[in-house]
């Protein structure tokens, strides 16, 4: 039985977009709502442990389905697969639902979210924790998830979408075990109108990464980090075999946030899960410091 509740609600430009409501557990209202949002081809199902263990801890979450994944709408426009209308799309959600401040969980194109929505609605943003993704990453990483993004076909079964799951994230989960590509593959594939088993995404979000749109390299990116740490409490998690954001990334981002607190996750690489016991820790560690 699902211990959320689906939330529809409609973009400035009339999409209907998605997200899971996880109520506190003993139904605190004090405490700042946390907003978690995925990567870039995954969908609000990827928080569907980590999102209970933080409600557990007297904490309303979000977790959304990003414009484009999951049970959002696909937008026929590919041009607004970008970050930009994507913080616009959250502000629009907490308007919606009478949340003036909230803390960010960001998983790697979440976390570019989440410091585009810095640079225009700073105010809205309590604390932030950023998943192996920086305002700079290494083109090593970006190469590989543009290389599967967009591209993945539809499959017959679900023995083949936990092939293609692993084929995909093997080199960044070495401890995974066929029962975690099998639950991977349920979150990240569904039947199609055809009945086959297609990725839960629209394939023309990788436009904006073919195209450089959603390139982390820019001056304002960088800008929008510096100003997130910079008025913000921050905590960066990364993985220790991440390929996208490597050592020499993450000691600029520690370099340019001295005040940030940093959490790396042995044995995995990109992006940690946030269940894994060290990211988990220190997650409610900095959670216990916030409103």
């Amino acid at each position: 039985m699902a211990n959320y509740t689906s939330i529809r609600y409609t973009s400035i430009d009339g999409l209907t977009l998605h997200a899971r409501d996880y109520p506190a557990d003993d139904g605190a209202t004090g405490c700042l709502p946390v907003i978690c949002i995925h990567g870039l081809t995954r969908n609000a199902s990827d928080f569907d442990e980590f999102a209970p263990l933080v409600a557990r801890h007297g904490r309303r979450v979000l977790a959304l389905d990003v414009r484009g994944r999951g049970e959002s709408a696909r937008d026929p426009n590919p041009d607004n697969y970008t970050p930009s209308v994507y913080a616009d799309d959250v502000a629009r959600l907490m308007a919606d639902l009478g949340i003036p401040r909230a803390v960010f969980v960001g998983t790697s194109m979440g976390g570019l979210i989440t410091m585009t929505l810095a640079a225009k609605h700073i105010d809205l943003i309590a604390a932030a924790v950023i998943n192996d993704i920086g305002p700079v990453i290494s083109e090593k990483g970006l190469a590989r998830i543009a290389g599967y993004a967009g591209r993945t076909a539809a499959v017959d079964s679900w023995a083949d979408a936990a092939g293609c799951v692993r084929d995909i994230n093997a080199c960044a989960f070495p401890d995974n075990q066929d029962a975690d590509w099998d639950k991977w593959a349920r979150r990240a594939f569904a039947p199609d109108a055809a009945g086959r088993l297609a990725p839960r995404y629209d394939p023309n979000i990788a436009i904006a990464l073919q195209t450089g749109k959603l390139r982390p390299t820019s001056l304002p990116l960088r800008m929008a980090f510096r100003k997130l740490a910079q008025e913000r409490p921050v905590l960066l998690v990364r993985g220790t075999l991440s390929d996208l954001l490597e050592e020499r990334q993450a000691a600029w981002m520690r370099r340019a946030a001295p005040m940030m607190t940093c959490v790396d996750v042995p044995n995995v690489g990109h992006a940690p899960m946030l269940t894994e016991p060290v990211a988990l820790d220190a997650i409610l560690k900095f959670l216990a410091n916030v409103p």
